[in-house]
């Protein structure tokens, strides 16, 4: 059953123009609203009895704040050719190189064959998959090191977490983290392997985090910081 529905238009808030996504969830209890970075819009999230007069009195009585978050965040930066973009935290120039099919990584380069059309799909065809490789390792050494088992690794688009763990123990990852530093991927790969014992952030949980991986203050601060910028690429 499809708990929710949306549709966006642009509004003229007091900040200037923005894009507003209308969300109206069956679960929601109240009108909310947030910003997803990957978008540059701002949701608001409706229950189902709430108008959208409801919503945009929460809007204006937030327009600061909204200006303020849409203004932070970083510009866009596409898949193209020439374009400088993160592989586990280190820079990588994407270059067109023609010839057959397929993206491989040489020095600090991205080296995208086929047609140009095709590029920005084969670039990110090609994180997706260094993504699941890469988390698919992690999940398997910290599981065996906590004598745990995940039944499968996902990797997604998500936009407001960076991973997750399901009731059936199947985690799953943002595609995006290939592009953060290693660090960073150990500590989101520990977090979620510990909610396989776990399903809460209690003290029992974050002392387990804290036996399989050393990151998690320098990670958490990372992704704080330099998160949203993740979410703007592609």
């Amino acid at each position: 059953m499809n708990m929710e529905s949306t549709d966006s238009e642009i509004l003229r808030l007091p900040g200037g123009p923005a894009r507003v996504e209308w969300r109206r969830n069956a679960r929601a209890r109240r009108v909310s609203l947030r910003i997803d970075p990957r978008e540059g819009a701002v949701v608001v999230t409706l229950p189902p009895r709430a108008g959208r007069s409801a919503g945009m009195a929460l809007l204006m009585n937030h327009a600061d704040w909204v200006a303020e978050r849409l203004a932070a965040l970083p510009g866009h930066s596409p898949f193209a050719d020439g374009v400088t973009i993160p592989l586990h935290g280190v820079e990588h120039r994407i270059r067109h190189v023609g010839g057959r099919g397929g993206v491989r990584a040489e020095g600090r380069e991205l080296l995208v064959g086929g047609e140009p059309v095709f590029l920005p799909r084969r670039v990110a065809d090609f994180l997706r998959a260094e993504a699941r490789t890469r988390f698919s390792t992690l999940v398997g050494q910290k599981a065996g090191q906590a004598e745990l088992r995940a039944s499968r690794v996902t990797v997604k688009d998500t936009h407001s977490r960076w991973g997750s763990c399901a009731a059936n123990r199947v985690l799953s990852f943002s595609w995006r983290l290939v592009m953060a530093p290693r660090f960073v991927q150990d500590y989101v790969a520990a977090h979620e392997v510990a909610h396989l014992r776990h399903m809460n952030h209690g003290a029992r949980f974050w002392a387990l985090v804290e036996t399989l991986t050393p990151h998690t203050d320098a990670a958490v601060l990372w992704l704080r910081r330099e998160g949203p910028k993740l979410l703007r690429i592609g």
